[in-house]
């Protein structure tokens, strides 16, 4: 039985790199997409945000010399292309997917705004919100944290290359363990770099639980929507 009625899935554009160096790897994409099909087929309804690092990042553009409006708008674009990606991955499998733009433009995407998000969700389709919130100097961590409360979603499971929280960076300290759950009050106390601290700030003002876990390894989407313990939890 599903644990949660309605999802936000937070997906990160690097992963989408998979084996490859830049841009999207097409056996990626194809497990993600296998994974949302078996929950979808569970009756969750379902909003992902993707962000854009495979392709574009703003804010190491404007490290480069591009400016930071201009670089931030780059990368809202680089989202739309995963969003793009994704939407024909999971139309594929036979799951009805949509995608909804930040910006105007039509007839690549339509319109964001909640109602139609929510519209489409109870018409059993898949929402795949892009171009972040839209505006510059907003990562697609304050993305997802806002698309997450609009749409009223139970949970935000964030889903990364590593299998939870640590104290410090696994990749890089040996040392380092995992939380099995934590509060946002500790996570911001520890400065710990979950999400941004923006996004961090929103969900725990509106009350919205993050799991945080390993969405590369096939199965774990579903272990989480079950509501098996496996990532990190956060909450108030």
């Amino acid at each position: 039985m599903a644990k949660f009625k309605r999802i936000l899935l937070k997906l990160s554009g690097e992963s989408l790199m998979g084996e490859k160096q830049y841009g999207i790897d097409e056996k990626r994409l194809a497990e993600y997409a296998a994974q949302i099909k078996e929950i979808h087929e569970q009756g969750v309804q379902i909003g992902i945000v993707i962000g854009g690092g495979n392709i574009f990042r703003g804010l190491s553009g404007s490290n480069k010399g591009f400016d930071r409006v201009k670089g931030d708008q780059m990368g809202m674009l680089a989202t739309v292309i995963n969003s793009l990606a994704l939407s024909s991955a999971l139309v594929a499998t036979g799951v009805k997917a949509r995608v909804l733009t930040a910006i105007r433009m039509e007839p690549i995407g339509e319109f964001y705004s909640k109602w139609k998000a929510i519209e489409c969700m109870e018409n059993d389709e898949v929402v795949i919100m892009s171009a972040g919130t839209g505006n510059p100097f907003f990562t697609t961590d304050t993305g997802s944290s806002l698309r997450g409360i609009e749409i009223e979603a139970d949970v935000m499971l964030k889903g990364t290359r590593v299998d939870g929280i640590y104290t410090a960076d696994p990749e890089k300290d040996p040392t380092a363990t995992k939380f099995d759950e934590i509060t946002y009050d500790e996570v911001l106390s520890r400065g710990l770099k979950v999400m941004d601290l923006t996004a961090t700030c929103m969900c725990k003002e509106n009350n919205l639980p993050i799991i945080v876990f390993d969405m590369d390894t096939a199965g774990n989407l579903q272990k989480v929507i079950i509501g098996e313990k496996i990532g990190t939890l956060v909450h108030n």
